[in-house]
């Protein structure tokens, strides 16, 4: 009887165990065994998505129908396509909400509307606005008037929309005084919009970029610190750090090549206004109106300074405090006592900064510097404490559609992952691809879709899904993947700065009064030249693991070389006397 109840008790033990090591291989092999079953058609959430983006110039929808068409393939059983259909709108609700059920990612949709909360606090207390005329009356010549729109540019780095419209109306006076084209002028705002915004720590764009790069790592179950990954991107953001040194050359040599050129030469002459630019105010105060100051407003920087820095430096307490908790409640005990002994060091700062939780923590800065603003606009009577929460709500919600987008990127990223899409594409192209050209051509890419698509971000959410899986199949070495996800992130922003649909475009148009066509010409070989120079000598010996430090001092040399060779003085007095020789 013993020895039956021992044979009972074993074969239970026995069947539990392997029911259970057959339920976590179930969970482990879904995306093996779905790519196997899938093949080819694993491709299409994503072909779909940006197929879409391509036709209907709508993100949202490319990347609804992208999640939708991967729900499709996993519940089409049978022939009931019907069903199929049905169920996969089901999935396409049920993954949203626990995209949104995740803390992480809450975090981060927090944070963004909590940050453009405080951007349109600044702007209506007049503080941007403040800051743009105060740097307008250091113009003196066509060479400073240029700086100085650059270094407003990098000020207003918190948003690529407001760069556009606070920079433009603000400096166009100047401009034209200094008889610098409506072309140039909106070159250079566009070029300080998005490049900036893409890689400032703090801005619209962080909760998108850190969001995606998260939920990447997530799907091939590396467990890293996704700001920390962010902020190793930047140096390697070829586009966006070369464009503006692009500016900052050919301002100080005044020297333009192409149609850029062209139109310099007849502002040199006297004529720098195409276009209406009462026509122009009126577009940019019917569309985007809550960027100007209350009426009746005193622009004072400090009503800039103060939040903006408070979010700042308020972030970094915050990373500070939450890795700091995070170590001390963990295991490392080495960590735990350097953070004792020597809180204040390099070391544990760095420490402390890679352990944070960066979703809470910019949330928590952004939303105590919106108190702040509140307070602030309160005390000077700008506004009571009812209109600045109204006016912090009416910011949240001018982000509604960046954090949209994120819950659609999400989505398709997990119904890729179900899919086994990536898993796919590492059987298919790992052997093909050589590993240095890999972050060439994810620059390519990205910049061919978000130029076709307009948008950055629908390009990011598309893409990253796909890029980290392939290059940690590829080289799963951090660094390499590092450069890879900075090629998503700044092929990106290439393409959308090129695009004459992207709405950075169209709007660095509306602020400088420029025709929006000729913005667009005038800009395209300046953008093609300095991808050319990200591609050839940024990401391809970036691909071959060269140091940084080696490859951004040889691009700027060979950018300076090529403006030297390629570029032509604009300096009308120079170009008279070489005409009359």
């Amino acid at each position: 009887m013993k020895k039956r109840n021992a044979r009972l008790i074993f074969m239970t033990m026995f069947l539990i165990i392997m029911s259970s090591v057959s339920v976590f291989a179930a969970e482990v092999d879904t995306a093996v065994v779905n790519a196997d079953k899938f093949g080819v058609l694993t491709l299409l959430p994503p072909v779909v998505a940006i197929i879409l983006a391509f036709a209907t110039k709508n993100v949202i929808l490319s990347l609804v129908l992208g999640v939708m068409s991967g729900g499709f393939l996993l519940n089409l059983n049978g022939v009931n396509i019907l069903s199929a259909l049905f169920n996969s709108f089901l999935d396409l609700v049920n993954r949203a909400v626990n995209s949104l059920a995740d803390p992480w990612n809450a975090g981060i949709i927090l944070q963004v509307l909590a940050i453009g909360g405080v951007i349109n606090l600044v702007a209506k207390m007049g503080g941007a606005k403040a800051i743009a005329e105060a740097l307008a009356k250091k113009a003196k010549n066509a060479r400073s008037a240029q700086l100085i729109t650059w270094a407003a540019g990098l000020l207003v780095f918190f948003d690529d929309y407001a760069n556009s419209l606070i920079i433009g109306p603000m400096m166009r006076p100047v401009t034209d005084k200094m008889k610098i084209s409506r072309e140039r002028l909106a070159f250079i705002i566009d070029a300080t919009a998005a490049p900036v915004a893409g890689i400032a720590i703090i801005s619209t764009w962080i909760g998108l970029e850190v969001g995606l790069i998260g939920d990447g790592f997530n799907s091939i179950g590396v467990n890293t610190n996704a700001f920390s990954v962010f902020l190793n991107t930047i140096p390697y953001r070829f586009y966006n750090i070369l464009i503006l040194g692009f500016i900052v050359l050919t301002s100080v040599l005044l020297k333009e090549f192409g149609p850029m050129r062209e139109a310099e030469l007849r502002a040199r002459r006297g004529n720098v206004n195409l276009t209406s630019s009462k026509e122009i105010d009126e577009k940019i105060s019917n569309e985007h109106s809550d960027l100007e100051p209350l009426p009746g407003v005193k622009l004072n920087i400090w009503n800039a300074i103060i939040p903006i820095g408070i979010l700042i430096v308020g972030s970094l307490f915050a990373f500070y405090y939450s890795g700091y908790t995070t170590i001390l409640g963990g295991d490392d005990a080495t960590l735990i006592e350097l953070l004792k002994n020597s809180p204040l060091s390099f070391v544990s700062i760095r420490e402390a900064f890679s352990n944070a939780d960066a979703s809470v923590a910019l949330f928590q800065s952004a939303l105590f510097a919106g108190i702040v603003a509140i307070v602030m606009g309160t005390s000077k009577k700008i506004f009571n404490i009812s209109q600045g929460l109204e006016i912090w709500v009416e910011g949240m919600k001018t982000l509604v559609i960046t954090c949209v987008i994120l819950i659609c990127a999400w989505s398709l990223s997990s119904v890729i992952k179900e899919l086994g899409t990536a898993r796919y594409l590492i059987q298919l192209l790992s052997g093909s691809i050589p590993a240095f050209l890999l972050p060439s051509i994810i620059f390519v890419l990205g910049g061919i879709m978000s130029f076709a698509t307009g948008t950055s971000y629908g390009t990011m959410g598309i893409l990253m899904p796909l890029t980290i899986p392939l290059a940690h199949s590829i080289n799963p070495e951090m660094s390499y993947i590092i450069v890879c996800i900075s090629a998503v992130l700044t092929g990106s922003i290439f393409g959308d700065h090129c695009s004459p649909i992207s709405d950075t475009t169209i709007l660095s148009s509306m602020g400088a009064g420029c025709n929006h066509i000729d913005h667009v010409r005038t800009q395209m070989p300046y953008s093609l030249f300095v991808a050319s120079i990200a591609i050839l000598f940024g990401y391809i010996p970036a691909g071959f693991g060269l140091n940084i430090y080696l490859i951004l001092p040889v691009a700027f040399l060979v950018m300076f070389i090529g403006i030297q060779i390629l570029g032509k003085s604009v300096d009308i007095d120079e170009n008279e006397e070489c005409l009359t020789a």
